[in-house]
Order: structure tokens, then sequence, then C-alpha cells
């Protein structure tokens, strides 16, 4: 591989990587590095794995599951979502949408 690509790899795998630093006791902020090798070791897991489990759950809880909407409907899909009522008793009420 020539030395300009090994150089270049090097640098994008170097910015993707954090720098964790284990507290000295658990908190709510944070955990000791014995707190992290009894979760892996309980788990079958490395540390690594460990983190990255506890931040996918953090993730999933506190971070939203949709995309944001555009805003209101415009007119066009209020008649969209008019046509696909089906006829009879239901009617859609304007004041949902």
């Amino acid at each position: 591989m020539p030395a300009k690509q090994t150089e270049s790899r090097r640098r994008k795998t170097a910015a993707s990587r954090i720098l964790l630093r284990y507290r000295d006791t658990d908190s709510d902020y944070g955990v000791s590095r014995e707190t992290a090798t009894r979760l892996a070791k309980t788990l079958g897991l490395s540390e690594t794995q460990v983190i990255h489990i506890a931040l996918a759950k953090f993730a999933r809880q506190e971070l939203p599951q949709y995309e944001p909407d555009n805003g209101p409907l415009t007119a066009a899909q209020k008649k969209a979502v008019e046509r696909m009522q089906p006829r009879g008793r239901m009617k859609v009420k304007s004041s949902l949408l």
C-alpha cells in the first residue's frame, strides 16, 4: 500500500476514536474500571462491547425514534387524506390534521 494511503487511513482511524476515562467511583455520570470489568465478565463480552451496548441502549432511550415532521399538512396532503377516508358513517376531523 502506498505511504499516502497508509497515512490517510491512520488519520481517519485516529479521528474516529475517543478517550474514555473511568471514574474512581461509580456515579450517575460515570463508572469505575472495576464495574466495567465486572459487567464484561458477567456478560461474556469485552469492555469495549459493554460500552457500545450501554451507549446504544442510552441512545434508544433518549433519542427520538423518528424524523421530525415538516410542520402542518398542506392543503394537497389534507385532500389526499380525505380521499383515503372510507365512505359511510366515519368522518375525518379536520381539527386533528
